[in-house]
């Protein structure tokens, strides 16, 4: 089974983890200062899809059944 991430996109997790940590990782849209390891590896992962790297494509997030 071939790995999923490329070395770019490990890469660029990595960085944005640290930036995470030491209180630099931004939010893109509103500025403010990520709090979430989470939102953390999503913006590492789309930094690396942005160069090409590779990375899976966005999962579809679940609808809601609205009753």
């Amino acid at each position: 089974m071939p790995n999923r991430y490329g070395a770019k996109a490990q890469e660029k997790v990595h960085t944005a983890l640290h930036e995470l940590k030491e209180g630099k990782l931004k939010s893109g849209s509103t500025g403010k200062p990520v709090k979430s390891r989470k939102q953390a590896i999503a913006i590492g992962l789309s930094e690396a899809r942005k160069e090409g790297g590779k990375v899976p494509s966005k999962r579809a997030s679940k609808k809601t059944a609205s009753h």
